[in-house]
């Protein structure tokens, strides 16, 4: 989708467990190496061809990221950076705005401290607005305008009938069971065309709630899946949505994370396709014919029209696997000397600007949000 062909639509635009024997990745039809020119590292390949520059947006002295999640571009180009926030740390700021160069422009939501992570912003008669999904012990969404000031937020929606006594409740300080089917844990939000939403409920039911304009649910769609079926329509962590407008129709397209694919939807729910062979697909964004996804073992994929990779860019997923197989665990994301230049550890989101360059926000301790500036 070309921001310039949707007035009303502005692009926001692990859990503790072992990759081995990662899913069978898509093929890539040329080889994508990594070089450097001044001093910064340049991927992809032909007309894809993109300069990374890591840690774009500087933050100032008295702030500090705490585990970068999402990205979104205002109207303006401004560039918002969601991170998690710490419970600890309760009044430092989860939204950040930087101007097109990456200076620092405002900062505000610290109601979402623990719990910052999906971002989108819309256009709505001329007006901004933030959508934000918080998880954790924050677990609810919110509609914000660009300053930060709140016009609504909620929790679990109760009519649904999937969730637990208290998950329309929030913030949530103790909870036996945080990661059940039955709890409400949202984690991306997209937009669709009637002025309602669509919003993936992640880490909790593993399903998708539909919204109207005023943001009364209406609908669930999807269910949690069994593994060894990988049945379509069921998900394993649908981690991020977005609606996917290079056909005929608008299709609803979900980054179904522990599955390590992608399944499209038509708007009512009804399951029209499935692209297996990611590597735990986190998000997903389009910019006209392209499709962006961004993969949080080490790697970001572009695909065609038809869903043809074109590229893998900055990936460093067998280094990334062997040492979470040797060390049991995910310490490259909290270790930065341990992270190459051109290279990614966990993209957790990413998304184009108005030009076609792309930002990636990763899932690591100390933040990062790198600008992929397309060249040519």
């Amino acid at each position: 989708m070309n921001l310039s062909d949707q007035p009303d639509h502005t692009r926001r635009r692990f859990m503790q467990t072992t990759l081995a024997g990662a899913a069978t990745t898509l093929a890539l039809p040329t080889i994508v190496t990594a070089r450097k020119t001044n001093s910064n590292a340049i991927v992809g390949s032909g007309e894809y061809q993109y300069e990374v520059q890591h840690q774009f947006p500087q933050l100032p002295e008295k702030y500090h990221w705490q585990t970068t999640h999402n990205v979104a571009f205002d109207s303006d180009g401004n560039l918002y950076v969601i991170h998690e926030g710490k419970l600890n740390i309760p009044d430092h700021p989860t939204i950040f705005v930087f101007d097109q160069t990456g200076k620092f422009i405002r900062a505000f939501g610290e109601e979402f401290v623990g719990g910052g992570h999906g971002l989108e912003i819309r256009n709505e008669d001329g007006e901004d607005f933030l959508y934000v999904c918080a998880y954790q012990q924050q677990r609810s969404i919110a509609k914000l305008n660009t300053k930060g000031e709140q016009v609504w937020r909620k929790g679990a929606p109760m009519e649904s009938g999937v969730y637990v006594e208290g998950e329309d409740k929030f913030p949530r300080a103790n909870d036996d069971n945080p990661w059940g089917r039955d709890r409400f844990i949202p984690t991306n939000i997209a937009f669709l065309p009637d002025r309602g939403f669509l919003l993936s409920d992640g880490y909790g039911a593993y399903r998708v709630h539909l919204y109207d304009s005023e943001a009364n649910w209406v609908s669930t769609f999807g269910e949690p899946g069994k593994s060894e079926s990988k049945k379509d329509g069921t998900f394993k962590l649908p981690h991020g949505i977005w609606i996917d407008n290079r056909g005929d129709e608008p299709l609803v397209v979900v980054a179904d994370r522990e599955f390590d694919r992608l399944q499209w939807f038509t708007l009512d729910g009804e399951h029209r396709q499935t692209l297996d062979g990611f590597l735990w697909p986190a998000n997903v964004d389009t910019y006209g014919d392209v499709m962006l996804v961004p993969e949080l073992v080490a790697r970001v994929t572009l695909l065609d029209k038809d869903n043809r990779v074109i590229a893998h860019l900055g990936t460093d997923t067998e280094r990334i696997q062997q040492n979470n197989r040797e060390t049991g665990g995910f310490n490259i994301r909290a270790d930065e000397s341990q992270w190459l230049p051109g290279k990614f550890v966990h993209p957790h989101d990413a998304c184009f600007d108005s030009e076609g360059n792309i930002f990636v926000a990763e899932w690591v301790a100390t933040g990062r949000v790198s600008k992929l500036r397309r060249l040519g």
